[in-house]
């Protein structure tokens, strides 16, 4: 709350009437109440990058009014998945005083706030395009010799309890064990670059990855052959796209998380002619749009290894018709499709509609530099 106050302070000093202002993630929550104290009118949108847990848990938390109901000075108020939005207008039903209107619409204590789904996307025909050209790096080229014929599965997370390493190491173990046939024809590589590994209980997981993957790396390997390769190292963008374009799988079995661009760059980093599978959590907001994926449950760990061995056995033509639509739905819903929906909604909920035409205008990378600083001009973003 004092840092949100002394945010408030600081950027009312460059907040101007005609201002459109777009808030991010759950650090800043309270941020409009303050900016509403200031006597600040603009339109405000946030977004939550992260679930929205349902309501028994969220009222759970200490201080969930003060913190959660402060998203109620917000006019827009954004989620990842529709259930996450589902699951906080459960919430605002339970303030005092809260009453439902219509298109999503609450007023509390005379406030009025509209909330929706608008998942987060990628640059997808950027990304497309970065990793047809990876694919002839020197880098492409080291990775494919290293694998000597090897299909490779892939997992890229930061080290984070939430990512369900350990779960997808556990799966890839039992994959082996009863898939004997495929051992030395296989890899699994683990890029997991160190989060907060200052926290115990961060260094905690990393220890516990570590002598996991030593385990099986000793049970199953060869002297020509390591199960599982873990890098711990940060990879370039340019760098992971030619690695995702590599891997025959890709196993992205977070316990819990908000979208998961990983799964999404995957998709469009594949070869359309030849392209790999994606092995994905049922617990990742993106497989509510990836529906061509395998979904999962992580903590089933026979079922993610049934699923990895559908995936690296399952035919070309399957492979084509899986990829396809997953493609063309990233194409239409990239990042730019993200940012025009949500902040035309935000436009439309103050009925201003003559922002959404100059917002749309100010989303358009076509148009000039002039064009853009003119927009600009008219619609700062702090």
């Amino acid at each position: 709350m004092r840092v949100n106050r002394q945010f408030a302070d600081k950027l009312s000093a460059f907040i101007r009437e005609d201002d459109v202002l777009w808030v991010h993630d759950y650090h800043l929550m309270p941020l409009a109440r303050e900016l509403r104290a200031r006597g600040h009118l603009n339109p405000i949108g946030f977004f939550l990058h992260i679930p929205c847990a349902p309501l028994d848990i969220l009222r759970t938390l200490p201080h969930h009014e003060e913190i959660l109901g402060a998203l109620t000075y917000y006019d827009l108020v954004g989620f990842q998945t529709e259930n996450d939005r589902d699951n906080f207008a459960a919430y605002l039903l339970t303030l005092p005083g809260a009453k439902e209107g219509r298109d999503l619409t609450f007023e509390v204590d005379g406030r009025r706030t509209r909330i929706g789904a608008f998942p987060v996307s990628i640059e997808t025909a950027t990304y497309a395009r970065l990793a047809r050209n990876a694919a002839r790096s020197p880098l492409a080229r080291e990775i494919a010799e290293s694998l000597k014929g090897l299909r490779l599965v892939l997992g890229v997370d930061r080290l984070d309890y939430s990512k369900g390493i350990i779960q997808r190491i556990n799966a890839f173990d039992h994959f082996l064990e009863v898939n004997p046939e495929w051992r030395s024809r296989v890899t699994l590589l683990q890029i997991t670059p160190r989060s907060r590994s200052d926290i115990k209980d961060y260094a905690a997981i990393e220890n516990e990855v570590t002598t996991l993957i030593g385990r099986i790396n000793g049970r199953y390997g060869e002297a020509s052959w390591t199960p599982i390769r873990y890098v711990n190292r940060s990879h370039s963008r340019t760098a992971l796209s030619g690695i995702y374009r590599a891997a025959d799988v890709a196993l992205i079995t977070p316990l819990r998380d908000g979208m998961n661009l990983v799964a999404k760059e995957y998709v469009a980093a594949q070869d359309v002619e030849n392209p790999g599978v994606l092995v994905l959590s049922q617990f990742a907001g993106a497989a509510a749009e990836l529906t061509g994926a395998l979904i999962v449950n992580p903590h089933e760990s026979e079922a993610v290894a049934a699923a990895l061995k559908r995936a690296l056995e399952m035919p070309l033509f399957e492979r084509r018709e899986r990829h396809g639509p997953m493609l063309e739905h990233l194409l239409v819903h990239d990042i730019e499709h993200w940012a025009e929906s949500f902040l035309s909604a935000l436009a439309e909920t103050r009925q201003r509609p003559s922002l959404i035409s100059d917002l749309r205008a100010f989303l358009n990378p076509s148009r000039s530099r002039a064009d853009r600083r003119a927009t600009t001009d008219v619609h700062r973003r702090a």
